[in-house]
């Protein structure tokens, strides 16, 4: 019998001053059977970091044809395509050819830092990607409840998490713009 995804309810409150969007959201994230809590946790931090109405979740873990999070156009076309952790570099360019702008979230701490040596060259000849690193996300993942009330202030690419448990930085690392 194969395992249930298990669904997460989440208030979200944005208020980013470097993009000028604020606004809430109520979210319903289902957390694959093989997903960590700090996983979830860095899928929600992407759409924060990416937020708009057009954004959407895909798949991710439960599709490889489908990322993490995406937007597309009224078309249908894909506009952005977010993924979150450390994929093979092919997997990277074939999302290039499907999506106008490809965003890979790494986290992790040394094996992200060992993917980025590993993969950095490819990754700077790619016009339309964006890597971005989370080298801190064990309070992010602390944070992780199935009915979660939680804050993000971004300003000056800094985040500030607020949530029951206490508040936290965040200081993402723009690794390919």
């Amino acid at each position: 019998m194969a395992l249930k995804s298990t669904i997460y309810k989440i208030d979200v409150n944005i208020a980013d001053m470097d993009r000028h969007y604020y606004q809430q959201h109520n979210l319903t994230l289902a957390k694959h059977p093989s997903e960590t809590d700090e996983r979830l946790m860095v899928r929600l931090l992407a759409f924060v970091l990416n937020a708009n109405e057009a954004l959407q979740f895909g798949n991710g873990l439960s599709d490889d044809d489908e990322p993490d999070l995406w937007q597309k156009d009224l078309t249908g076309a894909i506009e952005r395509w977010i993924c979150v952790g450390l994929p093979d570099e092919r997997e990277i360019r074939k999302a290039c050819g499907r999506a106008n702008h490809v965003v890979q979230v790494l986290y992790g701490g040394r094996t992200a830092d060992m993917w980025w040596a590993q993969n950095s060259k490819a990754m700077l000849k790619l016009n339309n990607v964006t890597v971005i690193n989370l080298p801190e996300t064990e309070q992010l993942s602390a944070a992780a409840a199935r009915s979660l009330s939680i804050s993000f202030t971004i300003q000056d690419a800094q985040i500030l998490v607020s949530h029951a448990g206490g508040s936290f930085e965040i200081s993402p690392v723009i690794l390919k713009e």
